[in-house]
């Protein structure tokens, strides 16, 4: 996944703050897929954690495979899930926690419009 961060990022003292970072979240430019993702936070100060956004609109579903763990918060809407190595399904809402594991290939799908905010345990380190 290329790299593309999110909003204006600031600092005060050690602090790191990103301003907007939900809006104009760009495209994964999956074909046929309305979903889109951004990182607010990459590596910062040589971490190995990200966070950002994760959007889906209504549509084709996004099949994505996991090659790190993340976390994710359904900020708004509802996201459909399953889990391709098990088949099982679940429904996540607005307010829900999700913890992907590495390894996890997931089938996201959503009625309308659903916003995550994500933090992953990935580097872009070389």
């Amino acid at each position: 996944m290329e790299q593309q961060l999110l909003g204006n990022m600031t600092t005060s003292g050690a602090i790191h703050k990103v301003e907007n970072a939900h809006e104009n979240i760009p495209t994964m430019n999956e074909p046929g897929v309305n979903a889109f993702i951004g990182d607010a936070f990459a590596n910062p100060e040589g971490s190995s954690m990200c966070s950002g956004f994760f959007e889906l609109k209504a549509g084709e579903p996004l099949v994505y495979e996991y090659t790190y763990d993340e976390m994710k918060y359904v900020v708004k809407g509802r996201f459909r899930l399953t889990d391709l190595a098990s088949g099982e399904q679940t429904v996540a809402d607005q307010g829900d926690i999700l913890f992907f594991p590495k390894g996890t290939t997931v089938k996201f799908e959503t009625d309308g419009h659903a916003l995550g905010f994500f933090t992953g345990d990935r580097s872009f380190a070389a």
